[in-house]
């Protein structure tokens, strides 16, 4: 297994993302430590009493310290970067703030990462990145492009580097579940479009994803996962059938359907059983020797909106029953 007995580094590491793959990682795949790098230090206290294992270690840092990132990846063999400024709104009204983060902060942990000799690091993309319409997508686009040309900055003996790109995580913390069962108990669910769908991943599905894509990158890769889709209507009806649903409008910067392939990213992407692989459009990358894959239809994207596997109500029901919720 690619992360037994490694060194890794998360940054962004006590948020959502970097504690549920702190816990998945060390309970399954047997890493030698794990450093959660972050500029919280009460997420670092709470993650301390959450996961009592001698393996982790914690540094406060921040992605716009290079000095920091550099000191903290000494030894490290594996860098998974979720760090970023991700509140829309928050994006569009601090967006200095948004491009020192989540674009300079990225260009640091690159420069960091080679200049430290990792082996492989992997960048966490979203939906938003794709065809962007507010400033975090395009800062999250800006470091899906800086990570797969970092490959040509570290050499054909040097680091690899990869995105793993995919949509809202089911339950987590700033999620549409969260919020509708808050409002389930005033008796009004807000949705801004009754069109409105969205893919379904949860989070420990999401982190595996990602484990499986370091076991596989070659560098350059950008790794869609093949995941199911739902209306929003649905899934409210299901956690309030008796609450009244009140449309407000779409939002600035919100879109109808998750988009995770373009029609214009298909003439470089390979399907595979369980997953799509962007490749990079340079003439000169010819690493990826992965087997099987198939080359896409003229005109196909992978939406929310068409996708072929669609949760009817009573599978949307069974996955809530399981579903981990973040408060």
């Amino acid at each position: 297994m690619i992360l037994e007995n490694k060194t890794i580094l998360v940054t962004g590491g006590s948020g959502s993302f970097g504690t549920k793959f702190t816990q998945v990682a060390l309970r399954d795949y047997n890493p030698k430590a794990i450093r959660v790098f972050s500029n919280n230090e009460f997420e670092q206290y709470l993650m301390q009493q959450k996961l009592k294992d001698e393996r982790i270690r914690y540094f406060i840092g921040d992605v716009r310290d290079k000095d920091r990132l550099c000191r903290a990846m000494k030894g490290v063999e594996i860098v998974v970067h979720a760090a970023a400024l991700k509140e829309v709104p928050a994006c569009e009204y601090n967006p200095f703030e948004a491009v020192k983060t989540n674009i300079i902060g990225t260009q640091n942990v690159i420069e960091a990462v080679i200049d430290c000799g990792v082996e492989k690091a992997i960048n966490i993309s979203t939906d938003k990145a794709v065809n962007p319409v507010n400033l975090y997508g395009a800062t999250k686009m800006c470091a899906e492009k800086l990570f797969v040309q970092a490959n040509a900055y570290s050499g054909q003996s040097g680091t690899k580097f990869a995105c793993s790109r995919y949509g809202n995580v089911a339950g987590s913390r700033g999620s549409v579940i969260p919020l509708f069962l808050k409002q389930k108990d005033a008796g009004v669910l807000t949705i801004t479009d009754e069109r409105m769908t969205r893919f379904w991943i949860s989070l420990e599905d999401g982190i595996r994803f990602v484990i499986n894509c370091i076991e596989k990158m070659t560098g350059g890769e950008v790794f869609i996962p093949k995941i199911p889709s739902m209306k929003i209507i649905d899934l409210a009806k299901i956690i309030a059938p008796q609450a009244q649903i009140k449309i407000t409008g779409i939002r600035p910067g919100e879109k109808l359907d998750e988009v995770l392939l373009t029609a214009e990213e298909i003439g470089h992407t390979k399907e595979y059983n369980d997953y799509y692989i962007i490749e990079p459009e340079f003439s000169f990358w010819g690493q990826n020797n992965l087997n099987g894959g198939k080359s896409l239809p003229e005109g196909f994207v992978y939406s929310s909106g068409v996708s072929k596997d669609q949760l009817d109500r009573g599978q949307i029901e069974r996955i809530l029953q399981t579903l981990e919720i973040e408060k």
